[in-house]
């Protein structure tokens, strides 16, 4: 049941975090792709925006996927980890709660990230087949 459990958290939060980078890259889901999330970039203070916003992009959707096969689990989980610290530092650090622009749901990302590095992908995962 624990290999279940772990392939649920790792398809849901790697998918999400894919789906992000989807959004950046080509403005899938309701996003803006590179060109509009490179101006929200620019109005933060990230610099190239739009080069700055594919790189977030690849990150969120590499590691998206990367986490969610169980594939080198723990650079997935870094990369989210990383885009997730750098969306806290520069958009959602007004509170903790992702209500007022806080920073809630990226810390649920952040610790689920980290947790499934630390104890492993799980039996039904790309990295369980290298044991």
């Amino acid at each position: 049941m624990a290999a279940l459990g772990l392939l649920l958290i790792r398809l849901v939060v790697g998918l999400t975090m894919a789906a992000h980078g989807a959004q950046k890259l080509f403005g899938w889901f309701g996003g803006y792709g590179p060109k509009g999330t490179g101006g929200f970039f620019e109005s933060i203070g990230i610099r190239p925006g739009v080069a700055m916003a594919v790189l977030a992009g690849l990150a969120e959707a590499a590691g998206g996927l990367l986490f969610a096969a169980g594939f080198l689990t723990e650079l997935g989980a870094a990369l989210i980890v990383l885009t997730m610290l750098v969306a806290i530092a520069k958009v959602h650090n007004k509170s903790y709660w992702a209500t007022a622009n806080g920073s809630e749901y990226n810390i649920a990302l952040i610790a689920a990230a980290i947790g499934v590095a630390l104890i492993g992908a799980g039996d039904y995962s790309i990295d369980a087949l290298w044991r």
